[in-house]
């Protein structure tokens, strides 16, 4: 049994993820003198392991409806 959330629920997980890891980064980036370069592999980090989640079905996204589901589309 695979646990998948809901599309309104990953929609608010996505967007609290995202804020807290901006909160983050910025939070590291004043307390530590770190580089460019590290700031945006720290980055890129947080942005893969929502894409994996997003990958293994765990989160499906539906943008808070801005964009119709594949699914939909092909039944018009």
């Amino acid at each position: 049994m695979k646990v998948r959330l809901k599309p309104l629920a990953s929609d608010i997980f996505i967007s609290v993820y995202v804020v807290i890891s901006l909160f983050l980064r910025f939070l590291l980036e004043t307390k530590t003198q770190i580089s460019a370069a590290n700031s945006i592999v720290i980055g890129l980090c947080f942005v893969v392991i929502l894409w994996v989640l997003i990958q293994l079905k765990f989160l499906n996204p539906n943008w808070f409806g801005l964009f119709t589901p594949k699914d939909q589309k092909n039944k018009n």
